[in-house]
């Protein structure tokens, strides 16, 4: 009589559990990339204060060379972290890293700048951003396999999905905040504090996030892999028997880092100092480019529940490889045509990265899981995502053609297709997580 009731309790508990761990990871990721996205969208403010030059390129190129050292640093972050997680659970070291990003964000918003301490100025915040680097690496492993081991049968795909789309939340609300804060405040006023303000605000996002992440438990899954041993077992070096995975799994990111980066960091910068647009219009239009992204991201995830990782993952790679050029010349036709580009590229970004975040998990077992996602998605982004604005800004200072970013996002779209097409095993999406 007692027995159904109780199964009924179970069920609505686990249920429970399940969105308390989607929301606990999915929030860490909207803070980490809230701050990435001001950042990168703050880049001309914080060359002028922290990188002064006669010329502005090579402020700007200063400046987004600490965006790229962040992304140098989170392999060993992913490494360090990843390690820690497949060890001890992903609860602690999801709180340890929350932890770092939040404060590390904070600080930045309270750095003197160049005019009052001089060269103290850019050496400190490149220590932030080190700091950031190393939490981030670890981040995004941890979170997403928090989120698909928490996942109900069938779901990986769409639980997955959610880190991306806090991500992509996170790159709206970075550029939300740099498009009030630009609207509401005069030059002189952004320069002398009202920058301040979007790095400030990290701090009660990363309290919200450590909150949510302390009331988590530990994931049925890594429990199971640890209760015969008290521990995961970890071999001695990171990625021992699973090299291959790691590189095939690099090439599979390549095409969402470099669109992602692309298309949402660098754009700003890219549509107002290269194309000439005013800086209000362009910060709106990478706006609207994230929104459409967000959105699209959980449909395309839960798609590939339904269609196989795969399967979705080559719609939206051939897709970026043959619309980059036609997308990139509609940039430079005006407000119109550069809205419509930026809607497509915000849907090819959603494409992709929607069965991404399952995709990565399926392909570890759990007592590696985090490191193998960690390292997979860090070394991508460090390699093809993090360096895009600062490659691409130099290919077009080098070059003074507008149109090096389209054969740069062609390129790497040409990386990932091949990765997809030569790549064998299982539909994993049907089975079960490795143990």
């Amino acid at each position: 009589m007692t027995s159904a009731p109780a199964s009924r309790t179970s069920a609505t508990l686990d249920v429970r559990a399940s969105r308390r761990a989607l929301l606990a990871g999915s929030m860490g990721n909207l803070v980490e990339w809230y701050e990435y996205s001001l950042y990168g969208y703050m880049a001309p403010l914080v060359a002028a204060l922290f990188f002064p030059t006669a010329d502005s390129i090579a402020g700007l190129l200063a400046t987004f060379s600490l965006f790229a050292l962040a992304f140098f640093l989170r392999p060993v972050g992913a490494a360090v972290f990843g390690r820690l997680a497949d060890r001890i659970g992903r609860r602690p070291v999801l709180i340890l890293v929350i932890t770092l990003m939040s404060a590390a964000t904070a600080l930045i918003g309270v750095l003197p700048t160049y005019a009052v301490i001089g060269i103290w100025a850019p050496l400190l915040l490149t220590v932030l951003r080190m700091v950031q680097g190393l939490a981030g690496g670890g981040e995004f492993g941890g979170a997403v396999s928090l989120m698909v081991e928490y996942a109900p049968p069938g779901k990986r795909g769409l639980y997955g999905s959610w880190s991306f789309f806090t991500t992509v939340t996170g790159f709206v609300a970075g550029a939300g905040m740099a498009t009030l804060l630009i609207s509401v405040f005069s030059e002189e006023a952004m320069l002398a504090w009202g920058w301040r303000i979007g790095f400030l605000v990290a701090a009660p996002l990363g309290l919200v996030a450590l909150y949510l992440r302390m009331r988590v438990d530990e994931t049925p899954t890594f429990t199971r892999s640890v209760q015969p041993f008290g521990r995961a077992r970890a071999p001695v070096t990171p990625a021992a028997g699973l090299s291959r995975q790691v590189l095939t799994t690099v090439g599979i990111v390549v095409v969402y880092s470099c669109t992602g980066y692309t298309f949402m960091v660098l754009m700003p910068t890219y549509l107002s100092g290269t194309l000439g647009m005013p800086l209000a219009q362009s910060y709106l239009l990478t706006l609207i480019n994230g929104c459409v992204a967000g959105l699209v991201v959980p449909f395309a995830g839960a798609w590939s529940d339904r269609v196989g990782r795969r399967a979705v993952m080559l719609i939206g790679t051939i897709a970026t490889t043959v619309l980059s050029y036609p997308l990139f010349v509609m940039l430079g036709s005006g407000f119109g045509p550069a809205l419509f580009a930026l809607i497509v590229a915000g849907a090819l970004i959603g494409l992709v990265g929607g069965p991404l975040p399952a995709l990565l998990s399926e392909r570890f077992p759990t007592r590696m899981r985090v490191t193998g996602v960690s390292l997979a998605y860090a070394l991508s982004v460090a390699l093809f995502g993090g360096t895009a604005p600062f490659v691409i800004t130099a290919i077009v200072s080098v070059t003074g053609t507008s149109l090096a970013a389209a054969y740069y996002t062609i390129g790497c779209s040409l990386i990932t297709l091949t990765t997809l097409l030569l790549l064998r095993g299982r539909t994993t999406h049907l089975d079960p997580l490795q143990d």
